[in-house]
């Protein structure tokens, strides 16, 4: 076969990629083309996405595509977070900047449960309640008679959005759709009957489609601006997790990590599981590329790093990541955990003030150097996945063999290793570029050149290197392990 020229736009929380796979048949091939920032934008009280500028950065991401000689594109896919979205009105213009998942309150939850309750929305949706799930956003917005969410025809979530800017298709990819809490886990389709119950308008979800199909293509105006041909757009695992996920090159019984900004934990199912078990460890049931589950944790990840560097930077010290780990590294082992998802480390600012009064709180030796404070977070981070695959064994009903982590948090090789002890198993780590790997080969899938995600992984294990982290079983761990489980029944 000649070789497939593919264009893989893949956004996170902090920043976007355009990264060009070129597929021959045997293995996929990366280049890096562009990268962009990507930030929250603040405006009178009120956190939104610079949508625009992010479509102009695609725009971008096409035109080096074009001056890189490598010949015409067959196809691009996009994939981003979850559970946010844009609204389109009647004249398909767009209604406003999307609103930002981080404005969300668990007052917002709460008031929906008065309607719909925390248990009927999980045994319908299979997702767990976390406060900034989408139907929790569009409730909030009814409540305060918001005019755009009045005016909307279509709600796209961002990947679909951004897709729609570009090709003039509208449409609602699965495995992004299922992250908002909106999908009935049985039907596979969204959950009408549910918007109506909370008066939520059910004529802005637009039809479902799954990864691997041929939506539509650039429209011609589009393409002429960035300089290239009018590539297909291909139906990918829009929601980044599940592209990730579907590049993970596990056999066997293996749980996941997808590890950024946030830490997505779980495992691969056929189907939804409903039962107490999950509803209590509030783990979700997300879509896959293939059309089935994954029960999944959402643990808050690198956002609280990431949040420490800012404000050491705003405070003049303006560390590298290899700075940061350096300096964890120096710090005495296990002094003091945190419980990542305590509520208030999901808020931005200050965030090493925080878990200086979360350790005062719980009676442990406060954080004392910035090295400290670190080693605090990675040490934690790690002690929760041991959590979330001990509730993912229970879930399960047999033992996980191995941990496989995907994504950029694996180039913290001290993570890695602090993983591998605290969850007392073999860990293997990569491929870095995931999500765009898992987004690449979807499209490969799109075009028929690749069969399903059996044939994805295979690829994947051709193409990609991984490393193994084996445990050392110290108790040390052990003891640290039953630090956090106290701290997490407080």
């Amino acid at each position: 076969m000649r070789t497939l020229n593919m264009l893989a736009f893949d956004l996170g929380a902090s920043n976007g990629r355009a990264i060009c796979g070129r597929f021959d048949g045997n293995k996929l091939t990366l280049t890096e083309l562009y990268r962009f920032e990507n930030s929250i934008t603040s405006l009178r009280g009120r956190m939104y996405w610079d949508i625009l500028r992010l479509y102009r950065e695609l725009i971008c991401g096409f035109s080096v595509f074009g001056r890189a000689g490598f010949g015409p594109l067959d196809s691009f896919g996009i994939d981003t977070w979850g559970v946010d979205y844009g609204l389109i009105d009647k004249n398909g213009r767009l209604l406003g900047n999307p609103v930002c998942y981080r404005n969300s309150t668990d007052e917002d939850m709460e008031a929906v449960w008065k309607t719909v309750s925390k248990r009927e929305l999980f045994d319908r949706t299979g997702i767990a309640s976390l406060n900034f799930n989408t139907l929790y956003q569009l409730y909030a917005r009814s409540r305060e008679n918001d005019a755009p969410l009045e005016k909307a025809s279509c709600m796209l979530m961002m990947p679909d959005l951004l897709g729609y800017f570009l090709t003039g298709e509208k449409a609602a990819e699965y495995t992004n759709a299922t992250t908002g809490m909106m999908v009935n886990y049985r039907t596979k389709s969204w959950d009408t009957e549910l918007m109506k119950k909370l008066g939520l308008p059910e004529h802005i979800l637009p039809e479902m489609d799954r990864a691997g199909k041929i939506r539509g293509s650039l429209e011609e105006a589009v393409a002429c601006e960035a300089g290239i041909n009018r590539a297909a757009f291909a139906t990918v695992g829009t929601h980044d997790t599940a592209s990730a996920v579907a590049a993970i090159p596990g056999k066997g019984s293996f749980a996941f990590c997808s590890s950024g900004t946030w830490s997505l934990f779980g495992v691969e199912t056929d189907s939804a599981i409903i039962n107490d078990s999950v509803f209590e460890a509030n783990f979700s049931n997300e879509g896959t590329v293939q059309g089935g589950c994954r029960p999944l944790k959402n643990i808050m990840g690198l956002w609280i790093i990431q949040e420490c560097r800012r404000e050491w930077k705003r405070q003049g010290r303006n560390y590298s990541w290899d700075d940061i780990v350096h300096m964890a590294e120096a710090e005495k082992p296990l002094r003091s955990i945190i419980d990542p998802d305590y509520h208030e480390f999901f808020k931005a600012g200050d965030m090493p003030e925080k878990i200086v009064r979360f350790c005062r709180r719980t009676g442990q030796p406060v954080p004392e150097t910035d090295g400290q404070i670190a080693r605090a977070i990675y040490e934690s981070l790690a002690l929760k996945y041991k959590w979330a695959l001990e509730r993912l064994e229970e879930i399960k009903g047999h033992k996980i063999e191995t941990l496989n982590i995907v994504g950029g948090g694996i180039q913290n090789k001290l993570l890695n290793r602090m993983a591998a002890n605290a969850a007392g198993r073999q860990v293997i780590t990569g491929p870095i570029e995931g999500a765009a790997i898992g987004n690449l080969l979807m499209q490969a899938v799109a075009l028929g050149e690749l069969s399903g995600i059996e044939d994805v992984r295979e690829v994947v294990r051709r193409s990609e290197t991984t490393e193994v982290y084996e445990p050392d079983n110290s108790p040390a761990w052990q003891d640290a392990y039953g630090k956090l489980l106290s701290i997490l029944e407080e």
